[in-house]
């Protein structure tokens, strides 16, 4: 039976489709590309690796073009966004992101292949994400490229949409659960955070209707603290577990408001690291991913990169 006969579970227009044999089909999205010794823009270097085999864990490495063998490089642990159910490490949109953000912020990073909804609802990608994290702190000597020339002493994670939701609750598991071998997390940055913090916003329907989707037995629903980490039975925000957090909001986004509130009540929790808002005019929601060669585009992966360097 064609996809075109099967009946429909639940459909996203657009999005997602799933049908009532529990098969797939994912409508919104960029091909999955491989991995590149040097790339022809960038000179950044990249290969697939796995995490865990247990798990299947997989993720893409990326290493700028090293200008001495003796300097120790930042590394950053990255999570694609994708509404926690679309996307990849893999695609074309992330591989281009990455090598441009590698190469302009002299960093390796390390995008994580986490599971993806349906198939697996959350919380299979914060599990993973932690994971991948804790591989990345555990001095992995098999792995060259980091045992040569990562410095753990500036750990950063960060992420786009739902990546910048995990990136936020990463952050706070870091603050109660130390990471393996002692590594601390330097900094973070949270790009366009998908949350939810407001009721029945019209323009924010199909964002509520995608978490019941991809986490349907969250403790708290739409209150889930996961979700919503302004609300009242959250954890207080000083307890992120890092020294630097750095959230992007876009003018035009739709969850640009939640961004900035989250800013806010950052600064206002008592977190005694630095926490900076960076805004761009006149774009929408992960505008510099899909076209990265635009100024503001250009001007974003610079900011980024400039806080990766600090």
């Amino acid at each position: 039976m064609s996809s075109t006969e099967k009946e429909v579970k639940v459909e996203f227009p657009g999005l997602i489709r799933v049908f009532k044999d529990g098969s797939v089909e994912r409508l919104f999205g960029s091909p999955h590309v491989p991995p590149t010794l040097e790339d022809p823009k960038t000179g950044v270097s990249s290969k697939d690796i796995t995490i865990s085999t247990e798990k299947n864990l997989l993720a893409r490495l990326y290493l700028p073009k090293l200008t001495t063998t003796n300097k120790k490089l930042p590394i950053l642990v990255y999570f694609h966004g994708g509404g926690f159910c679309l996307e990849s490490a893999f695609s074309l949109i992330d591989h281009r992101y990455m090598n441009n953000l590698s190469s302009q912020a002299q960093v390796i990073v390390l995008s994580v292949e986490y599971r993806l909804a349906p198939e697996h609802p959350l919380p299979a990608a914060y599990e993973d994400c932690w994971t991948a994290l804790n591989w990345v702190a555990s001095y992995p000597t098999d792995e060259p490229w980091i045992a040569n020339h990562a410095d753990l002493d500036a750990l950063f994670i960060g992420g786009d949409s739902a990546g910048a939701n995990i990136v936020h609750n990463i952050a706070m598991k870091a603050g109660q659960e130390s990471l393996k071998c002692g590594v601390k997390i330097l900094g973070a940055f949270l790009s366009h955070p998908y949350f939810l913090d407001e009721k029945s916003v019209p323009e924010l329907e199909m964002a509520y209707k995608i978490w019941e989707f991809v986490y349907p037995n969250a403790a708290g629903g739409l209150d889930s603290y996961m979700i919503n980490p302004l609300g009242g039975g959250a954890p207080s925000l000083s307890g992120i577990g890092c020294s630097r957090v750095f959230v992007v909001v876009a003018e035009k986004d739709e969850l640009r408001d939640s961004g900035v509130r989250y800013y806010e009540s950052v600064k206002k929790s008592g977190f005694e690291g630095i926490v900076e808002l960076f805004e761009v005019v006149g774009e929408g929601h992960c505008f510099h991913a899909f076209n990265p060669d635009s100024d503001n585009a250009k001007v974003l992966i610079q900011r980024l990169a400039s806080f990766l360097q600090k």
